[in-house]
């Protein structure tokens, strides 16, 4: 088959879009669900909740060791991730300390506060893998 001849199959071929495979350990139970947030706007993060180009999901967490999330495009993100472990669409808190676990992107050291945008993003062109360590601090 000529180059000419190929034209229209390569024109209808789209790409697949941008993903990130994400593998979750650390969770305590499998109760509820993890609430998954990826983002590119360093000021959205990590709760996406002002961001509408954040993509969000929710997984439950008895299945949640490996899970899939489609990218709009190419670009440095950053993931967060919270074991909702009753439900509620939220992470619970208890004197300001979250009662729920959590986790990010490239596994940040957490000291006071959420990481940085900057800690927890990374390079994403095509496919890639982030392992995640879900942390609980009561």
């Amino acid at each position: 088959m000529s180059g000419l001849a190929l034209w229209p199959l390569l024109i209808g071929a789209s790409a697949a879009p941008p993903s990130v495979e994400v593998s979750v350990t650390g969770l305590r139970s499998t109760k509820g669900q993890l609430l998954v947030c990826l983002t590119t706007n360093p000021k959205a993060f990590p709760d996406c909740s002002d961001d509408k180009g954040a993509v969000r999901m929710a997984v439950k967490a008895g299945a949640a060791a490996d899970f899939v999330i489609e990218a709009p495009a190419n670009g440095t993100y950053a993931i967060a991730v919270v074991h909702d472990e009753n439900g509620n669409n939220r992470m619970d808190k208890a004197l300001f300390l979250p009662k729920e676990g959590f986790g990010f992107s490239r596994n940040p050291a957490i000291t006071v506060g959420p990481p940085s945008f900057r800690a927890a993003s990374f390079a994403l062109d095509g496919e890639t893998r982030q392992a995640i360590r879900m942390k609980y601090m009561l």
